[in-house]
């Protein structure tokens, strides 16, 4: 009897028969196949080499997922939809070609499966060592052949592919050669230690407590002096190194921000390590004394004035927060309601211009107390913009995540829903100076438009999204479109 391997070079030889690859005109066949053996040289799962066999199958041929999945399996069938990537009808593979990869980029960074990974590098690889010998014999007119003319183009794309796979797979071969044929086309892309694998030094965070919890990752108490926020996987070693030269150029304007001193490996994922003696979140604090609500909002109130009273010129270095938010509106409310989300863009567009710098991510579990003394730790989306982005945030974190599921709050910041919705009135009572509940209440309608649209920009992120999940953006809508008609500006 045949096993997975075997009959999937059968089934896909038949469904390739005839085609020639792009460059070199060999049968194609011998494509998936080159794959299956790199792969076969980091993994005996076969699953995973079984993908590498039919990766293109979706893309190139009549073949269909769902045969996949009833032939071969659901693994099987989900490793291959990594790899394939969505059509355009409409538009040329020329006109398409960045948005196509864009998309295919955010699968390979949201993957939990290590397969996933590892086929990417392997068809990648593949297709690099191709290109990398028709590059040196026909150099630059090889480009002439592709969809895509522009050489930088494909720079971009590689070398992305390359730092997110750099900490899960720099150990193998496979990294190292495609480091090799990166850096052949496009001299001095990395590092040529990354070609013989980069050394971290290597923590364990098994048995310490965790004392903090964001979307980057999660940040660990190592021992007495040192603290380790660990990165998710779809942090590459430059988004780390990012966020540390941000805090730096904040340090450097006044902001109380914690430096780190050293990147780290933590398994699979970046970590970074900062010295906080004797220090715990705001968050931790809340949860142990929840009547001590109010003071640490003032206290979080007047670091935020204080990110907010800093003016930066376009010589920091900073990015605009438009394009984060313009993200959530198209991401959100855009794919429900065109008109609706040109609408809140609108109000968006119409704020004042500001100088402002904004924390980006600020929340109580990315602010620690340390002899009283508050530090951010977090500070990888550092930009400038209008305060009310900053509120939305806040309004999200604090009053949309526990609306429909209270839980949610209790397992984000550790304390109870009630005690979230009261730490952000109170928030707003002391950041703007004023008991007057007619104006708190005008300036977090503001703060939530922009919150309602990133709840729905969440849950439409989502695989499968529930019947509750489509209730809940049913609700965001509906409160979206009364606002709108309600607001004729969000400056406060």
């Amino acid at each position: 009897m045949m096993n997975k391997i075997e009959e999937a070079i059968i089934y896909a030889t038949v469904m390739h028969q005839g085609k020639v690859r792009k460059l070199g005109s060999i049968p194609y066949i011998l494509h998936p196949l080159e794959v299956a053996q790199i792969l076969a040289t980091m993994t005996d799962d076969q699953d995973v080499i079984t993908a590498g066999i039919l990766h293109d199958i979706v893309e190139d041929t009549d073949g269909t997922l769902q045969e996949i999945e009833k032939r071969f399996g659901e693994r099987v069938a989900l490793l291959v939809s990594s790899e394939s990537e969505n059509n355009y009808p409409g538009e040329s593979r020329s006109e398409s070609w960045k948005r196509r990869k864009e998309e295919s980029l955010k699968v390979l960074r949201n993957a939990d499966d290590q397969g996933v990974r590892m086929l990417w590098l392997a068809d990648k690889l593949a297709n690099i060592r191709s290109l990398a010998g028709n590059y040196s014999e026909h150099g630059e007119k090889v480009w002439e052949s592709f969809h895509q003319h522009d050489p930088e183009m494909h720079h971009w794309y590689y070398q992305t592919i390359a730092e997110q796979l750099e900490l899960s797979l720099n150990k193998t071969g496979a990294f190292k050669e495609f480091i090799k044929h990166i850096n052949f086309i496009w001299p001095g892309s990395f590092d040529s230690e990354k070609a013989r694998y980069r050394k971290y030094r290597e923590v364990s965070v098994e048995g310490c407590k965790r004392i903090g919890r964001g979307a980057k990752g999660d940040v660990y108490r190592y021992d007495d002096e040192l603290i380790i926020k660990v990165y998710n996987q779809n942090n590459t070693y430059n988004d780390v190194e990012r966020e540390i030269a941000m805090a730096r150029k904040a340090f450097i304007l006044g902001i109380p921000t914690a430096i780190s001193f050293g990147i780290v490996a933590v398994g699979d994922h970046y970590g970074a390590m900062y010295e906080l003696v004797d220090s715990e979140t705001i968050s931790y604090c809340i949860a142990r004394d929840p009547g001590q609500v109010e003071a640490y909002a003032k206290l979080m109130s007047e670091v935020a004035h204080t990110i907010h009273d800093t003016e930066v010129t376009a010589d920091d270095g900073f990015p605009g927060v438009m394009d984060r938010i313009r993200d959530y509106i198209e991401g959100g409310i855009g794919r429900e309601d065109p008109d609706l989300a040109g609408k809140v863009m609108a109000l968006l567009e119409a704020l004042p211009r500001t100088d402002t710098l904004l924390h980006g991510d600020f929340h109580t579990g990315n602010v620690f107390l340390q002899r009283g003394e508050p530090l951010l730790i977090d500070m990888d989306r550092l930009a400038v913009g209008h305060p009310i982005v900053e509120l939305s945030d806040l309004y999200y974190f604090y009053v949309l995540l526990g609306e429909d599921d209270p839980g949610v709050i209790e397992r984000f910041m550790g304390f109870s829903y009630e005690t979230s919705q009261r730490f952000f009135r109170f928030f707003l009572k002391h950041y703007l100076g004023t008991e007057d509940e007619a104006r708190l209440d005008e300036v977090a309608e503001k703060a939530s438009l922009i919150g309602y649209s990133r709840m729905i920009r969440k849950i439409r992120k989502q695989r499968k999204p529930s019947d509750a999940d489509h209730r809940v953006v049913r609700h965001c809508a509906e409160k979206i479109a009364e606002l709108t008609e309600r607001l004729d500006s969000l400056a406060f």
